[in-house]
């Protein structure tokens, strides 16, 4: 991959999770309404699972990233 193809990855992947979590929020907020009115139906109470499920994704490789770009730094340099 060219360093140009990982930085569009990159700002791809983080206004992805931008806009998921935006999802995931108004998702749990939607839940907690819900319940204040009484027992929920099943699909409501695990609607925020996709949302999370995908921010679960979307941070790990936003976490790993800094560091496989000190590794391949470190591997390119190196003689």
């Amino acid at each position: 991959m060219s360093k140009t193809n990982g930085i569009v990855v990159s700002s791809w992947n983080r206004q992805l999770h931008r806009w998921v979590a935006i999802a995931f929020t108004a998702t749990v907020i939607a839940n907690f309404i819900v319940r204040a009115k009484g027992a929920p139906p099943l699909w409501v109470t695990y609607s925020p699972l996709p949302p999370l499920a995908v921010l679960l994704l979307t941070g790990l490789y936003l976490f790993v990233m800094p560091y496989t770009a000190k590794w391949r730094s470190r591997r390119v340099t190196r003689p």
